[in-house]
């Protein structure tokens, strides 16, 4: 509604000016909406004073920017994501201003929409998500997060999408995609190195060129060249001594002119530090500062902004120019004339039955069988009675976390969604186990539950274990929560081990009975000293507003498990490579990544360390088989002027099982000599296919230069060396199946 009075304050505005300033009359009414974009910013830009420019590159409340009202030149808001659509906020702070009508559907955090390792999932969360945006009337969404995963320490993990750049890359652009089409913005996030948390403002980051351009820049590359990505927020962290939102090298050189982004860099809400380099360090759009000594959120605050009087003053003085002034207000126009005053915007919707059903698909999708020894899930269709174990089987994790934090409509805990499916079916007794976090409130956001529980943990061990004795099945649903130092922004996890005594909860139930299945709600890997003692054990992420329902559909075998893992499971914290050799994290002021290359599964790799769990694992209640690996060629050609400059990979996978899955078929590339050191393979391609019982199908993947190159930082260029490569294709970086081999000449 806000878009049409303005729209309207401004064809007045616009007349009555034409009618005093007749030598301004012929020039395209930039309102238009059949008028080309560029010819908009254009005209608006040269009807704009100087003090417009300035106003139009910083906030005026928490989460809007002012537009240009003499103009009729729209707002900008923006809206926390990237899970859901963050409840209403105070003009000036950060608790909610408690309408009744900004609830939201929760959807699942991105380490689970990464796990199921499906394009059209990701595009169907980014229609989802941005319907969403658009009916609350938002311009922005602060999402999504493709910060890669280095360590398991990260309390931020879970809004990101794992360890690898390829996948990251592949689910980020439809996620882009669908949220623009409802006339939103994407704005990709935390660019870039945001790694840690807890001393996110102070960390200054340091790595090699190459580290930087395999691993943790592809993702935010993708977004912008292949997913066309309208906005990039900075991070908080120094790269090489500059703040990364005002970082010549990582806004101007790379994201700028390398990849030729035309969208807005917006700060992260206080990541900017200095006018001068604000200025020329490639920001367009400030949020967040608070200056001078000024208190946080102060209404007088906006004024002294780094981006506001000071900047202004040194244009007016003649310290600075007006080149780089105008450059971030045409990205900034760009942004409103493709969002808040796009004409041809969908109406977009709320908490409606096709976003419940969503939420509850992409969790279904993302959910991670990890162990099923004998066949223990799914539960046996005969069980009467199911014992359920734990804080997290009620516990709300919708609210808390940091900025991702919500208030929804609904949220089906994973007990609920049991009870749901099983009644009239089976008896559904519930014991506490241990006591967690009790509380449950973020800005003013409520859950309403009281999880108090004065009992001791012995009490609450004897509880569990004695009614695990006379069921048929038991479900622990336990793992972090959006607690401080757990998941969390704003803080990083102290230990990989599960936190309130939740190991010896699960020992003593396994000593109890041979039917246990534990369920992790995480976005982080955790130790598991008890793996070889349970039956079965499931990664189930945070879920959103369907979690309870996507869980039990999983365990009760409706649903088959078809979620793979986006990052790897250490089973010792110096297992992982950015913790090897006695590593710091965090780091308080500077930290060089001597992992390098070597993150995630390719670090385990090289070390020869077994993880726990490998990238890409993942089961299913069917089995899937491998077969009739073939190459369209032996050779593949830098160019096509000398031969096939792309190669074919088909395969055959086959259902051998008694009922219906998916499966997502991974293909790696292996290097066999390189003049610089390369994992011992990359992942370079993945599909996921469905098949019913018995069912067989074609999977191919298209293999060019691409695929197999490697930054050279000698040269500072992508590099493909001529000899031999292989391809691997299997159900895991550790489960490959098939082998072939092929030369590049």
């Amino acid at each position: 509604m806000r878009h049409i009075f303005t729209t309207i304050i401004a064809i007045a505005t616009l007349f009555t000016a034409m009618a005093t300033s007749p030598q301004r009359s012929t020039r395209p009414i930039y309102l238009d909406p059949d008028a080309d974009i560029e010819e908009r910013v254009e005209d608006a830009l040269a009807r704009m004073t100087l003090k417009e420019k300035i106003a139009i590159i910083h906030a005026q409340s928490k989460f809007s920017s002012p537009g240009v009202p003499r103009l009729g030149i729209a707002e900008i808001w923006c809206t926390d994501g990237p899970h859901g659509i963050r409840p209403e906020v105070l003009w000036d702070e950060w608790d909610q201003a408690r309408w009744t009508n900004d609830s939201c559907t929760a959807y699942p955090a991105l380490t689970c929409l990464a796990a199921t390792w499906n394009r059209d999932i990701a595009e169907l969360y980014g229609v989802s998500i941005g319907e969403e945006a658009r009916f609350r009337d938002k311009d922005v969404l602060l999402g999504p997060g493709v910060n890669i995963y280095r360590t398991p320490l990260c309390g931020r993990n879970f809004e990101y999408m794992g360890e690898d750049p390829y996948l990251a890359s592949e689910m980020v652009v439809p996620y882009i995609v669908g949220v623009q089409r409802q006339g939103v913005a994407a704005c990709v996030k935390h660019y870039a190195l945001n790694n840690e948390e807890l001393h996110r403002h102070s960390v200054d980051v340091d790595l090699s060129d190459r580290a930087l351009y395999e691993i943790y820049l592809p993702a935010f590359k993708a977004a912008v060249e292949r997913g066309k990505a309208w906005s990039i927020m900075g991070s908080y962290n120094l790269y090489r001594g500059t703040y990364a939102c005002h970082n010549d090298r990582l806004l101007n050189k790379i994201l700028k002119q390398e990849w030729g982004f035309d969208g807005v860099v917006i700060s992260d809400w206080g990541g900017t530090h200095s006018t001068d380099e604000a200025i020329t360090g490639g920001l367009d759009l400030e949020f967040g500062s608070w200056t001078d000594g000024l208190r946080e959120g102060a209404s007088n605050a906006y004024d002294m902004y780094y981006m506001a009087l000071p900047y202004l003053e040194k244009i007016e003085c003649g310290e600075v120019g007006t080149e780089e002034l105008d450059e971030k207000v045409r990205r900034v126009l760009r942004l409103t004339f493709r969002t808040a005053m796009n004409l041809d915007k969908p109406y977009g919707a709320m908490c409606s039955e096709a976003h419940t059903e969503a939420a509850r698909r992409i969790g279904e999708e993302g959910i991670v069988l990890l162990h099923n020894k004998n066949n223990n899930l799914p539960i046996a269709a005969d069980a009467k009675r199911i014992l359920v174990v734990g804080e997290n089987a009620i516990k709300m994790m919708t609210v808390g976390g940091g900025s991702s934090s919500l208030k929804v409509q609904h949220e089906c805990s994973p007990l609920e969604g049991i009870d749901n499916y099983y009644a009239n079916k089976a008896d559904i007794i519930y014991a506490r186990g241990y006591v967690g976090d009790v509380t449950g409130s973020y800005n003013g956001v409520e859950t309403g539950q009281n999880l108090q529980d004065k009992r001791s943990p012995k009490q609450l061990i004897d509880e569990a274990v004695e009614l695990a004795k006379s069921v048929d099945h038991v479900v622990f649903i336990g793992g972090l929560n959006k607690s401080e130092k757990q998941d969390c922004e704003g803080a990083d996890r102290t230990q990989l081990a599960l936190p309130y005594n939740q190991n010896s909860v699960i020992e003593a139930l396994a000593d109890a009975t041979n039917n246990l299945t534990v369920v992790l709600i995480s976005g982080n890997a955790v130790e598991m000293p008890w793996l070889n003692k349970v039956e079965s054990v499931v990664q189930a992420w945070y879920l959103g507003s369907e979690a309870g329902n996507a869980i039990a559909r999983i365990l009760a075998g409706e649903v088959n498990p078809s979620g793979k893992l986006p990052f790897t499971f250490g089973a010792k914290l110096k297992d992982y490579p950015a913790h090897a050799d006695g590593a710091t994290f965090p780091n308080p002021k500077k930290v060089y990544y001597h992992d390098d290359i070597f993150v995630g599964y390719r670090g385990f790799e090289k070390r020869g360390t077994k993880p726990l769990f490998a990238f890409g694992h993942g089961l299913s209640y069917t089995k899937f088989e491998y077969s009739d690996l073939r190459l369209s060629s032996n050779e593949i050609y830098h160019d096509a002027e000398h031969g096939n400059d792309t190669l074919t990979v088909t395969l055959t996978v086959t259902n051998s099982g008694d009922r219906a899955g998916k499966e997502v078929v991974q293909l790696y590339i292996a290097d066999s000599k390189s003049s610089l050191p390369r994992p011992k393979k990359e992942l370079k391609g993945f599909e996921k296919v469905e098949l019913q019982a018995g069912e067989s199908k074609e999977v191919s993947f298209v293999i060019d230069r691409t695929a197999l190159s490697f930054y050279d930082d000698r040269v500072a260029e992508w590099v493909a060396e001529s000899g031999e490569f292989k391809v691997l294709v299997g159900a895991s970086s550790a489960d490959i199946r098939l082998k072939e081999s092929f030369e590049l000449k």
